[in-house]
């Protein structure tokens, strides 16, 4: 059998529904969009046969016409619709494509979401039979819109109709939102229209990989929005795992971990790997224990691959994540302009907000106008296809003149649809920020000279700036043809100029500095550690106010995760609750209320909800207050006595009602920000109370393994064929059967060792860095075993600032 190749197996996956996809038009959902985008899946799907590819939420009454690979005038009687959202969430979009397309007979549905998780999840209203429950009721929806549009021809709705769309099933329809399509061609009548064929299917293989052995879930996707905890005392964030130990063994499963768990089944299932399963943290276990009971004898008897899988809860180590580590990988992503979400989460369903998790994209804004200020109509081109692409944008993109931005093409980072694109962000995956920098100008200098554009090359290989890496993309762009054939590149050169120029630079280089302070700091005393923390909050106003804000506010907010993390490594007894004495904490907190008070804004704080206004007033009132004061000061004439003390009550009474509103701010803002110290203390818990992970840890002492995370810790001693505490083994059916019944006769199965196996998946439940993935290269590298294949996936890509909005913004349970 060949290796384990995840681009490759959804690709294949594509083509086995290539006579579903052949002459329909194909919707895509914005998760699969930016799934099918990362895998280079858009050319596969037109040499199949697809009339054109559409987004599904931003659909318009052109796409009627769309044909890209045919020449035929005869309408589409065929769509095909892809959709990463439970059906019911996706429901309205579906209506509304079936509503425009007048002459669709057959509308084929495929979603990533199986039947089993529909059926088990509360939010779903379908049971068991969901796929044909929901042809059912589909079909009755549609044929009550025809009966509504009374005997007019269905056309697009307009805004008001999708609102009209926002419950699950049927409702009333208006009039006004069913508009006559006009000059477009008219197909079947509206009986015929009745007799629609409807299919749906489930397709699993959605998701993003950033390389053959890298992947994560599409961020607008039902699992990757699913809650991984409750609101509860030991969560942190419903985009998390709960802490380890705190969950007791009757508690309700969270939507995330059943979700994740029916994906890891049917993954494995496509990819032909017959899994043996391991487990470290609660919520782990629990998918675990799920994928157990998925399995049957079936599966056992059939000839597979076999694959160790590892599932690991993202709560047990909150380090790595919050770090700039050295990635050349992270770096990038974290400096690029992430795209913007085509559907806001509240708009799909009745949900509370805390139950859906607000996922960042993968897609990013490259600012090409830069290496192609020569070729307008190149880029005016692009600006047209993305404007297209970007028709229904709900969170518009218009610039202040109201033109749209021609500057930006959404797309990935690197486009993996050949092998170019694939090699170069897998090689960057394993690689630090400097040797990332130069192998990009490396790259960049071999396609030039591959390619025999005229220029005036150096051979030197030294660190390259920003500059140096932009001029050698322009000679790549000078003409269309280089550019299309090298825009793998050109894009990685881009976003590579972006991270070099300044404020990204100096930003990432000053937070990766000041985490390393705070990792020595705190081998000497709490005390130090604190001063540091405090040192940190402070410099982050008095930097903005001299102009060199290189530090923010949320950046010294970060940086107190990471210091109160080490504090509970290092200090787990210096308070009751806290890791830092009462004295050292109570100067922390003043220092965090003096930093809100001196800040202009405040956004995106959970812990500041409610006072944004109240903050910003204050400010402006301080500010005003001092100007004030520094006009009187220059004032040469002197009130009359008689004057002066006129009115001497009334502006008593006054100023007492403005002491007594500051007052009341700072108690208001003092309790907030014992909330804000109350999460601290969670998280620098995390680690102390886990015994497994404390184990763990205790074993890599030495200096060799400072600021080594924990994935690559428990990497090297699966290698090694240690035993890993905590680690949790899920045997499958027949060995269930063997233990219980066959057992007795010294017939049991034996505990199988995840280090046996040729082939290791490593999924981290909440979402994996790219210097975890690094690091678990290198464990590979070091011990020695080149033959073991692995695979790394996670809920998401998580940065830095990706994880101070799940502790302390949006998708917080502060």
């Amino acid at each position: 059998m060949g290796s384990a190749d995840v681009i490759r197996s959804c690709l294949d996956a594509i083509r086995q529904v290539a006579e579903d996809l052949a002459d329909g038009v194909v919707y895509l959902d914005a998760g699969c969009l930016e799934a099918f985008q990362l895998v280079g899946a858009f050319p596969l799907i037109l040499d199949i046969g697809a009339r054109a590819v559409c987004s599904l939420e931003n659909m318009s009454s052109l796409d009627v016409v769309a044909n890209w690979n045919s020449q035929s005038s005869v309408p589409a009687t065929k769509i095909v619709i892809i959709t990463t959202r439970l059906l019911n969430d996706a429901h309205r979009y579906i209506l509304r494509c079936l509503s425009t397309h007048q002459t669709i007979v057959d509308c084929r549905i495929f979603t990533s979401i199986s039947e089993v998780s529909h059926s088990a999840c509360a939010s779903s209203p379908l049971g068991p039979d969901a796929f044909r429950e929901y042809e059912s009721l589909l079909f009755m929806d549609y044929e009550d819109l025809l009966k509504k549009g009374n005997g007019k021809d269905v056309g697009a709705l307009t805004e008001s109709g999708e609102n009209l769309l926002s419950q699950p099933w049927s409702t009333e329809f208006s009039e006004d939102f069913l508009p006559n399509t006009g000059s477009i061609p008219t197909g079947p009548s509206n009986s015929d229209r009745s007799r629609l064929r409807i299919s749906v299917c489930h397709f699993p293989m959605v998701f993003c990989p950033l390389s053959p052995r890298f992947f994560v879930l599409p961020s607008e996707s039902a699992i990757a929005e699913a809650s991984l905890s409750d609101h509860h005392v030991d969560s942190i964030s419903p985009g998390l795992p709960m802490m380890s130990g705190s969950r007791g063994s009757d508690d309700e499963i969270p939507p995330g971990a059943t979700l994740t768990a029916h994906f890891l089944y049917y993954f494995a299932l496509k990819m032909d790997l017959k899994l043996e399963i391991f487990s470290l943290g609660d919520s782990s276990k629990n998918i675990g224990k799920i994928l157990t009971d998925m399995s049957s004898l079936y599966d056992v008897g059939r000839r597979k691959k076999s694959a160790g899988l590892l599932i690991v809860d993202r709560s047990l180590d909150l380090l790595t994540p919050c770090c700039h580590g050295d990635s050349a990988f992270d770096w990038v992503i974290s400096s690029v302009s992430r795209s913007g979400r085509i559907v806001k989460s509240s708009s799909l369903s009745k949900k509370s907000p805390s139950t859906l998790v607000q996922r960042p994209r993968l897609d990013v804004k490259l600012p090409l106008d830069k290496v192609l200020e020569k070729e307008e109509m190149l880029l005016n081109n692009f600006a047209a296809f993305a404007s297209g692409w970007d028709s229904g944008d709900v969170e518009g993109s218009e610039n202040e003149s109201g033109d749209r931005k021609t500057g930006f093409l959404t797309g990935s980072l690197v486009s993996v649809d050949n092998y170019k694109g694939v090699n170069y962000l897998e090689v960057l995956l394993d690689r630090g920020m400097k040797e990332g920098a130069m192998l990009v100008k490396k790259w960049l200098l071999g396609v030039i000279r591959e390619n025999k554009v005229p220029a005036n090359l150096k051979n030197r290989l030294a660190f390259p700036s920003g500059s140096e890496l932009l001029s050698l993309a322009k000679l790549l762009a000078s003409n269309q043809g280089s550019f299309v054939k090298n825009r793998d590149i050109i894009q990685l050169a881009v976003a590579s100029f972006i991270a070099l120029s300044e404020p990204f630079y100096s930003h990432w280089n000053a937070l990766s500095s000041s985490e390393k302070v705070l990792k020595m700091s705190c081998r000497d005393s709490s005390q130090s550690l604190s001063n540091q923390i405090r040192d940190i909050i402070d410099r982050s106003v008095s930097s903005r106010s001299n102009g060199q804000n290189l530090i923010s506010f949320h950046d010294s907010l970060l940086l107190s995760v990471v210091g109160y993390i080490l504090a509970g490594v290092n200090f787990p007894t210096s308070g009751s609750s806290s890791p830092f004495s009462w004295e050292e904490e109570h100067s922390l907190k003043e220092s965090v209320m003096e930093a809100i008070l001196e800040l202009p804004t405040v956004k995106n704080l959970s812990f500041l909800h409610g006072m944004e206004e109240e903050l910003e007033s204050n400010y402006r009132k301080k500010k005003d207050g001092i100007l004030e004061e520094t006009a009187e000061s220059f004032n040469p004439e002197d009130l009359d006595d008689n004057w002066a003390s006129w009115g001497e009550d009334q502006d008593s009474d006054q100023n007492n009602e403005q002491e007594y509103g500051e007052v009341q701010l700072k108690l208001e803002l003092r309790d907030r920000v014992d909330q804000l110290f109350k999460l601290l203390h969670k998280i620098s818990g995390l680690r102390s109370r886990n015994s497994a992970v404390r184990d763990i840890e205790g074993r890599f002492d030495s200096e060799t393994y400072v600021g080594k995370g924990l994935l690559y810790k428990i990497m090297l001693m699966v290698l090694a064929k240690y035993d890993v505490p905590g680690l949790g083994f899920h045997s499958s059916a027949v060995g269930r059967i063997l233990k219980s019944g066959l057992g007795r006769f010294g017939l049991g199965q034996a505990k199988p060792n995840l280090g046996d196996q040729s082939t290791i998946i490593v999924f981290v439940v909440g979402g994996v860095c790219g210097h975890e993935i690094r690091e678990m290269q290198e464990a590979i590298s070091e011990s020695g075993r080149p033959d073991v294949e692995l695979l790394i996936g996670g809920t998401t890509l998580l940065t830095p600032s990706d994880m101070f909005d799940l502790i302390f913004g949006s998708s917080g349970f502060m």
